[in-house]
């Protein structure tokens, strides 16, 4: 495995020429996230506010509704669904021009590979797998629930992998396994790579977050350089 300072390289390799079509890429998923909180607003919040203001008795009802509810959580769980399927086609399309299996970014295309009918299916289920899998881990204690999350790391490389080889869905549990078996040794390094991200992460939300429009390709980059590195012929 290649040094930290030797994959942050190589991935500002890959952005070198394409920062443009890459922050573009990266900006479509925050552009359909405002879009569809503000859908929310309107169609859900703002009638709510509405009735309530006319039926005063309303607000303690629903606050005392509220919480008890779990709604909080199936919006996390739906929010990280979309999440992933952006994150996966965008980190597929680095890995590829990684590869050189191509050279440009086709930022309004490439943001929504994830959403194809192939392999849709196949994120939301992984996605969901990994949610439960992490979750009751985390039940025991939080650190082996953080260490379930770098060993399924891989998992969206590895079923992307699957798919272009055989041109079939590959399963969902054995992208998982698989993700787990080339992580075997390689957690810890993964770890120390997130962390040495912490300075730009600062800055970013030094400037309201506007700088994660350049911070998110390049980790993303990084994360498939990472992934591109891995031997390849680890086992359990």
């Amino acid at each position: 495995m290649k040094t930290r300072t030797e994959l942050k390289s190589e991935a500002k390799e890959i952005l070198r020429g394409r920062w443009k079509d890459s922050l573009l890429m990266c900006l479509v998923p925050t552009l359909v996230s405002i879009a569809i909180v503000l859908l929310l607003f309107i169609l859900l919040i703002i009638p709510i506010l509405t009735f309530a203001q006319n039926n005063p008795d309303f607000l303690n009802s629903t606050a005392e509704y509220e919480g008890n509810s779990g709604g909080g959580g199936g919006s996390g769980f739906l929010g990280g669904i979309i999440g992933a399927l952006f994150s996966a086609g965008i980190s597929w399309t680095f890995l590829d021009i990684y590869r050189g299996k191509r050279q440009e970014i086709r930022p309004f295309s490439d943001a929504f590979r994830g959403f194809a009918g192939p392999v849709i299916l196949g994120i939301i289920a992984v996605y969901a797998l990994m949610f439960v899998f992490i979750t009751l881990w985390s039940l025991l204690l939080i650190i082996p629930g953080i260490i379930k999350v770098y060993s399924y790391s891989q998992t969206y490389f590895v079923y992307y992998d699957a798919y272009e080889e055989t041109g079939e869905r590959p399963g969902f549990l054995s992208s998982i396994t698989r993700s787990r078996q080339l992580m075997k040794g390689y957690k810890g390094q993964l770890f120390l790579l997130d962390l040495s991200f912490i300075g730009w992460h600062i800055l970013a939300m030094l400037t309201l977050g506007i700088g994660y429009l350049w911070l998110t390709p390049y980790i993303t980059a990084t994360k498939a350089v990472f992934y591109e590195n891995l031997p390849k012929t680890t086992v359990a």
